[in-house]
C-alpha cells in the first residue's frame, strides 16, 4: 500500500520536496533582486528599466554560453553527482553575496552593486544549465507510464507555481523590514535543503538513480568522441525533427511577447496601477494562484481538446489578456488580469512540456535540452533588452492618445508583447503538428549519424517548464 504522503513514489517525492523548497528560495530571491534594483539602486534613474532588464539578460546570457557545453557532460556524467555539485555551488556563491550586503550602507558604488548582482545571477544560471538537464533525465527514470508522467508534469506546474505564490509576498516585507540578507539567506538555505533532498533518493551500486519499473534505465557507460562531436550529433538530432523545430520556433515567438512582462511589470505596477512597491509582491501571487488554477486544469484540458488544440488557443487568448492587462488603471483589476491571464499560459505548458520531452531519447536528453534552452533563452534576452530599451529610451516620456485612449511607453511594450503572443498562436495553429502524432513525427523524422543501444524514444515527464 503507497504510503500517504507519497506522491507517485518514494524517491519522486524526495526530489520533489526539494524542488519545492528551492523554488520558492528562488522566487524570493528574484522578486527581491527586482525590487532592490528598481526602488532603491536606480530609484528614479532614467536608467531603472535597463538595470532591472540587465538581471533577465544575465540568466540569459549563462543559457547561451553554457548551456550547450552542460548539455555533453550532463549525458557523460552520473545525473545525481551533477545535481549535488550544482546545490553547493549555487549555496556557497549565495552566501557569499549574503555576506557582502552586511557591509556598511555605501561602502560599494550603485555600478559595483549591479556588477555583483548581474555576476551572482549568471553563475547561478550557469550551475543550473547542468543541474536542469541532469534532473530532466532523473526524473525519467525515477517515474514510468503515460498517466504518473503526466501526473508528475502537474505536481512540476503546481508547485512552480506555489512558490510564486508564497515567495514575492515574503519578499517585499524581508527586504523593506529586515533587510536584503534575509532574503538571500532564505534562498541559499533553499539550496540546502535541496541538496539534502537529492542525497536521499536511493542510488543503485554503480552510482546511477534505478528506473522506475517499466521504465527506461540510464544508458551504461559508452564511448567518448570529443565534445564537438557529440554536440554535433545532438544538434543533427534536434534539427533533423520537424517536430522539434516546430515546437522551438513557437516558443521563441512566445518569449519574445513574456519577456516585456517580466522586465516591466514592477514598473506597470508602480506606475500605471498607482500600486506602492510594497503591493508588487501580490501580482506575482496573483500569478502562481492562476498558473496552479491552469496546472491542476490542464490534463484534463487537453485530454479534452487535444495538446495541439490547447496550444495555440492558449496562445492566443493569453494574447487578448495581456492586450488586456495593458489597460488596466487601477491595482485590483490588475491583479484580477494578471490571475486569468496565467491560466491559460500555464495551460500551453502543461500542453507543450510532455511533446517535448517525448521526443528526447535517453542517449540524447542532455543534448536536446541544450539546444532548446539557449535559444528560447536568447529570445527571452532580446525581448527583455528590447523591452527595458524601448520603455527607458525610445519611448520614455512620450504620451500619446488613441480613440480617447492615454498610451504610455510601458503600457505600449506589454500590448505589443500581447499581440506577439496572438502572432504565436497563429503560427501554432498553422505550423504545430497534431499532438497525437508527435511521436511518430519526431521518430520519423530526425537524423542519427549512428544507431545507438537504448537510443529509441521513451516518452517521459520532467518537472520543469520548457515552454514559454
Amino acid at each position: 500500500m503507497r504510503p500517504r504522503l507519497t506522491l507517485i513514489n518514494r524517491d519522486y517525492t524526495r526530489l520533489w520536496f526539494g524542488q519545492a523548497v528551492s523554488s520558492v528560495g528562488d522566487a524570493v530571491f528574484s522578486t527581491t533582486l527586482v525590487l532592490w534594483v528598481a526602488t532603491v539602486l536606480a530609484k528614479d534613474e532614467s536608467w531603472a528599466p535597463v538595470a532591472v532588464s540587465g538581471i533577465v539578460m544575465a540568466s540569459g546570457v549563462s543559457v547561451l554560453v553554457i548551456g550547450p557545453l552542460a548539455g555533453v557532460f550532463v549525458d557523460r556524467w552520473d545525473k545525481r553527482a551533477t545535481m549535488l555539485r550544482s546545490e553547493v555551488l549555487r549555496g556557497a556563491l549565495v552566501a557569499v553575496l549574503t555576506a557582502l550586503t552586511l557591509l556598511p550602507a555605501g561602502t560599494l558604488p550603485t555600478g559595483v552593486w549591479l556588477a555583483l548582482i548581474y555576476t551572482t545571477v549568471l553563475v547561478l544560471n550557469a550551475a543550473g544549465q547542468f543541474f536542469s538537464p541532469a534532473r530532466f533525465a532523473v526524473l525519467a527514470d525515477l517515474v514510468s507510464g503515460d498517466a504518473d508522467r503526466a501526473r508528475a508534469a502537474g505536481i512540476g506546474q503546481a508547485t512552480g507555481e506555489t512558490a510564486w505564490i508564497i515567495g514575492p509576498p515574503l519578499a517585499a516585507p524581508l527586504l523593506f523590514t529586515a533587510g536584503l540578507q534575509w532574503a538571500l539567506l532564505l534562498n541559499g538555505l533553499s539550496y540546502a535543503v535541496s541538496y539534502l533532498a537529492i542525497r536521499s533518493v536511493g542510488a543503485r551500486g554503480d552510482g546511477r538513480v534505478p528506473a522506475a519499473a517499466g521504465g527506461a534505465r540510464e544508458p551504461a557507460a559508452r564511448p567518448r568522441g570529443s565534445w564537438a562531436r557529440e554536440f554535433a550529433d545532438g544538434v543533427r538530432f534536434f534539427a533533423g525533427s520537424r517536430f522539434l523545430v516546430a515546437l522551438l520556433l513557437l516558443t521563441v515567438i512566445g518569449q519574445f511577447g513574456m519577456g516585456a512582462l517580466g522586465t516591466l511589470n514592477v514598473f506597470f505596477a508602480t506606475g500605471n496601477l498607482h500600486a506602492d512597491a510594497h503591493l508588487y509582491g501580490y501580482l506575482g501571487m496573483a500569478m502562481g494562484v492562476g498558473g496552479i488554477t491552469g496546472a491542476l486544469s490542464g490534463g484534463r484540458v487537453v485530454q479534452w481538446l487535444g495538446a495541439r488544440r490547447t496550444t495555440w488557443l492558449s496562445l492566443l487568448v493569453s494574447g487578448v489578456l495581456l492586450v488586456a492587462y495593458s489597460r488596466q488603471t487601477g491595482f485590483p483589476g490588475g491583479v484580477v488580469l494578471l490571475f486569468v491571464f496565467t491560466v491559460p499560459l500555464t495551460l500551453l505548458n502543461t500542453a507543450m512540456s510532455p511533446l517535448l520531452l517525448a521526443a528526447a531519447p535517453p542517449d540524447y536528453r542532455g543534448r536536446v535540452v541544450a539546444v532548446f534552452y539557449p535559444v528560447t533563452r536568447l529570445a527571452s534576452i532580446l525581448s527583455a533588452a528590447l523591452s527595458g530599451w524601448l520603455a527607458g529610451s525610445v519611448l520614455r516620456g512620450t504620451e500619446v492618445s488613441l480613440g480617447g485612449l492615454r498610451f504610455g511607453p510601458v503600457d505600449t511594450v506589454i500590448a505589443a508583447a500581447g499581440l506577439v503572443l496572438l502572432l504565436a498562436g497563429g503560427c501554432a495553429w498553422a505550423a504545430l503538428p497534431g499532438a497525437e502524432r508527435a511521436g511518430e513525427t519526431a521518430a520519423r523524422t530526425r537524423t542519427r549519424p549512428k544507431r545507438r543501444a537504448g537510443a529509441e524514444v521513451v516518452a517521459h515527464h520532467d518537472d520543469g517548464e520548457p515552454a514559454a
